[in-house]
């Protein structure tokens, strides 16, 4: 192990924000690199929700009542934050597969602040959600999704979706820190997921579900950041004058999950992380 005084002194040159955002960066660079080593990650990543905008848009839009609304401009957002809040299960996979292949020990032994391999896990699967958006939104485009909101607030939805996909990374990597092996990451990391996102209003209208799922859906975060992209996107919404606060301020709502979620997680992961570390 590298000295206390050896470390001490690394952390004091520049600061210890200097440093975490450096080996945040160090960290980030080399998850990326590992992708372009293994271009079929990003395939999958990618050709996955195109399987699914094509599917809901051609084989149940007809079946689904959005009223005067086209389903597709319902359905892209709703995808979106879908494939995003999958990232947290990815975050899950790669951490793990780090920890147990023994690259973790081999950080310990560097002078480096280890809250960065956390830090550079996520910020490698936001650069990853990056590339996945924007091939998701070439699609919708092309089967006639329109974007009527605004450039600025366009790039307010992108933002909200990319710091959701942060959020969500905390919920993976304290999951991934959790378990013995990437295999079980993968089924723990997507098996909470897919209730929640179809719970939500992502795929159909809450109205349209029974009354104690609806209750649930409406203040699923899946739900108000999905209302939020609609919003953002210039999508016509019609919310009654009854519905609760999460669905009348959906972008509010949506920010303070943000905040819960990530005031939640990123210690936990921290702590699991330190633990994991010292062993």
């Amino acid at each position: 192990m590298i000295s206390r005084s050896i470390t001490e002194e690394y952390a004091n040159k520049h600061g210890k924000i200097y440093w975490l955002l450096h080996d945040s960066i160090v960290i980030a660079g080399r998850n990326l690199l590992r992708f372009r080593r293994n271009p079929e990650v990003l395939f999958f990543d990618v050709v996955q929700p195109i399987i699914f905008i094509l599917l809901f848009a051609y084989v149940f839009g007809g079946a689904i009542d959005v009223g005067d609304n086209s389903y597709r401009s319902f359905l892209i957002p709703g995808i979106f934050v879908q494939t995003i809040a999958f990232a947290g299960a990815s975050a899950a996979i790669g951490l793990n597969a780090d920890m147990n292949s023994g690259i973790i020990d081999r950080f310990k032994s560097l002078p480096m602040n280890t809250t960065g391999v956390l830090l550079g896990q996520n910020f490698a699967e936001l650069a990853r959600s990056v590339i996945t958006l924007f091939i998701m939104s070439l699609t919708g485009l092309a089967i006639g999704w329109e974007i009527n909101g605004g450039f600025l607030n366009a790039i307010f939805a992108y933002l909200l979706l990319l710091a959701f996909g942060f959020s969500m990374s905390w919920i993976g990597a304290s999951i991934g820190l959790s378990v013995s092996s990437p295999q079980v990451a993968s089924t723990a990391g997507f098996a909470w997921l897919f209730p929640l996102t179809f719970l939500s209003n992502a795929f159909v209208p809450t109205e349209t579900l029974p009354t104690w799922l609806r209750i649930f859906a409406e203040w699923n975060p899946i739900t108000s950041i999905v209302a939020s992209c609609r919003y953002l996107f210039g999508y016509s919404m019609e919310v009654a004058v009854d519905a609760p606060f999460s669905l009348q301020h959906p972008i509010i709502t949506t920010i303070i999950w943000l905040v819960v979620i990530t005031a939640i997680f990123m210690p936990i992961a921290g702590k699991k992380f330190r633990k994991v570390t010292s062993r």
